[in-house]
């Protein structure tokens, strides 16, 4: 028991704890984000509505972080972490129940008899009606909506206490020189989560949506790339759910208080005695509470320094929810393919970065003037480098009846298909012989098709299309193929060295902050930080870059007369305002850091005009 005790004081210890417990939090939360996008095919989001969902446990977590900054020393921090742990598991349990309680997931085939083929002695009023499994789909829409939504606020109040409590705790406990080196380590460990659950997402969606219930018979019809294909995203959730319960159990076993490194702690009647001086009441500390926040946002270093930090949360937020759908639609990259590639190469770049960055604040001793010189070299570094990736673009197929207009031997290209009773909602893309895309093989006028040989329960090939010119009026059942692949694997290499530049500077600015406030305001300031950048960067970020993405979309598919999701983006558009709100939400961090600069050199000439002449 002695052992034990002592072993539970080791501050070591609870660093790597606590990063075992915030790399399971970022798991499931980098988790969600790789599968954003197969929940808005499966269900029919906008990109903003997806946005939202991802971004909606920041509602809870910053209505609750200015009780936990009040609580900071007043409570049993290790255990209230992990309750929180706790929390975050049921959260993961819930966003899983959508799957459960929808109907099976039903795509346009034509060998499941959902009339995605010309048929010219077919009823024509059927094409517009709103069926019954059209209105089931509509109210599973609505259910997902209430379910992630319920999910995602309690996963907000669990994560209230991860990073104050935790950050510090250490802070509190560890060797002077060696706090901002385990905060490093901390956030490095922490950062592999994502990159875990982005290599799960790309497991798990290669896995069939429905495999619980249907086996693999659409595994064998679809491919992965097919923009049809929905994967597995419920079963990586219950996998995070169960990693947050086994990381969370060690915190109850901790102390409330333990000695600092190379300190001997004092009794538990003298810290009790200290306790009871310094202790408000909840409602006192409510009535205190305005007059320290604008005390805080009146501090013009901190409230620069935070508001830089609020600029660069919404890059980063506005990748790790989206970089998914960029790769995706830019360069026809599968969402298993492209959740593998952000993370074996995006985030572990991310994760060195923040680690040197660590080292070079213990080594170098980076003063609070230097700091922000540092960042913005840094950051501005960054920024330039993103300026290729403008041009490395692909251009936007041309979609029959969509942005191609063609007149045919049937005088305009849509009366070749008017007789073929074509389903409204029909959304199953091919390619003609002709080189362009059609919405489906009914759209293409195709009459018939053959199955693959190899493959019985997939189509090979649409034939007989009466749309399609020339001498082989044939359609293959895929997109057209993306004439700039080849970019992919530079872009995503591009962006990850932009990412592990730009993340030299998260362990600077983040002692900053611990340094920029006095010790008794440490707990509060970074309750304030954390609300600010909730607020002001990870809750809008999301759905500000969803719908710069939605703006893009030129052809949204439609379920029953009312927009389901979309089907084509304007590649250049997407590709411009994108990369292009990043770079603004750039340059923005970089104006404040240096006005910061300016602002700490101004200090420093100030105080040593002040100082007596004798002690210069």
């Amino acid at each position: 028991m002695k052992g034990l005790r002592s072993l539970s004081c080791s501050i070591k210890l609870f660093v790597l704890c606590h990063g075992l417990l915030q790399f399971s939090q970022l798991l499931y939360s980098a988790y969600f984000k790789s599968t954003i996008t197969t929940i808005e095919r499966r269900y029919g989001l906008s990109s903003y509505s997806s946005g939202t969902i991802s971004s909606l446990h920041e509602v809870s977590n910053g209505v609750l972080i200015v009780f936990v900054s009040y609580f900071g020393n007043r409570v049993h921090r290790p255990r209230v972490i992990g309750i929180g742990g706790l929390l975050m598991a049921a959260s993961a349990m819930i966003l899983t129940l959508p799957h459960f309680i929808s109907q099976p997931y039903e795509y346009d085939s034509v060998l499941h008899n959902r009339h995605d083929i010309c048929n010219l002695q077919r009823n024509v009023s059927d094409s517009g009606t709103c069926g019954r499994v059209e209105s089931r789909r509509l109210a599973d829409t609505n259910n997902l909506w209430l379910l992630m939504a319920s999910a995602q606020l309690l996963f907000g109040v669990g994560s209230v206490p991860i990073q104050p409590f935790g950050i510090s705790y250490v802070d509190d406990f560890a060797g002077p020189g060696n706090s901002p080196l385990y905060i490093a380590i901390l956030f490095a460990v922490s950062v592999f989560g994502p990159a875990i659950g982005y290599l799960l997402g790309s497991v798990m969606l290669q896995i069939y949506v429905d495999v619980d219930r249907t086996g693999l018979g659409a595994e064998q019809e679809l491919r992965h790339s097919d923009p049809r294909w929905v994967g597995a995203w419920w079963m990586g959730l219950l996998i995070t759910a169960g990693c947050l319960v086994l990381t969370s159990i060690p915190y109850f076993f901790f102390p409330r208080a333990m000695p600092s490194e190379g300190n001997v702690m004092r009794s538990d009647s003298d810290m009790k005695d200290d306790f009871r001086k310094t202790e408000v009441s909840l409602l006192d500390f409510l009535k205190m509470f305005p007059r320290i926040f604008v005390h805080l946002l009146l501090s013009p270093v901190f409230l620069m320094l935070v508001l830089a930090q609020c600029c660069f949360s919404s890059v980063i937020a506005g990748l790790s929810t989206f970089l998914n759908k960029f790769l995706e639609r830019q360069y026809s990259a599968s969402a298993a393919y492209s959740s593998l590639l952000v993370g074996a190469v995006n985030l572990p770049a991310v994760a060195v970065g923040m680690l040197i960055g660590g080292v070079i604040m213990k080594r170098v001793n980076l003063s609070l003037k230097t700091i922000p010189r540092f960042c913005v070299v840094m950051l501005t570094t960054s920024t330039l480098l993103c300026i290729p990736l403008f041009f490395m673009g692909c251009p936007t197929q041309k979609v029959s009846e969509v942005n191609n207009y063609q007149v045919g031997q049937y005088g305009s290209l849509s009366k070749c298909y008017s007789n073929c009773s074509c389903p409204a909602g029909a959304f199953n893309p091919v390619c003609g012989s002709d080189g362009v895309e059609y919405i489906s093989p009914c759209h293409a006028g195709c009459t018939n098709f053959t199955k693959d040989p190899n493959n019985t329960h997939r189509v090979q090939l649409y034939t007989n299309c009466r749309c399609i010119s020339g001498s082989q009026n044939h359609a293959h059942p895929a997109p057209c193929p993306n004439s700039c692949q080849h970019f992919l694997l530079p872009v995503i290499l591009v962006i990850s060295l932009v990412s592990l530049i730009a993340c030299l500077t998260h362990n600077p600015m983040y002692m900053m902050v611990l340094r920029s406030v006095s010790s008794e305001d440490k707990s509060f300031a970074i309750g304030i930080q954390f609300l600010l950048m909730r607020l002001l960067a990870w809750l809008p970020a999301p759905a500000l870059f969803g719908m710069a993405i939605d703006s893009s979309c030129f052809w949204w598919r439609r379920v029953c007369g009312k927009k389901f999701s979309c089907g084509y983006y304007n590649n250049d558009i997407l590709r411009s305002r994108y990369l292009g709100l990043q770079v603004g939400y750039k340059v923005m961090g970089i104006l404040l850091l240096m006005l910061l600069g300016w602002k700490m050199q101004r200090t420093q000439e100030y105080s040593l005009e002040k100082r007596p002449e004798g002690l210069l």
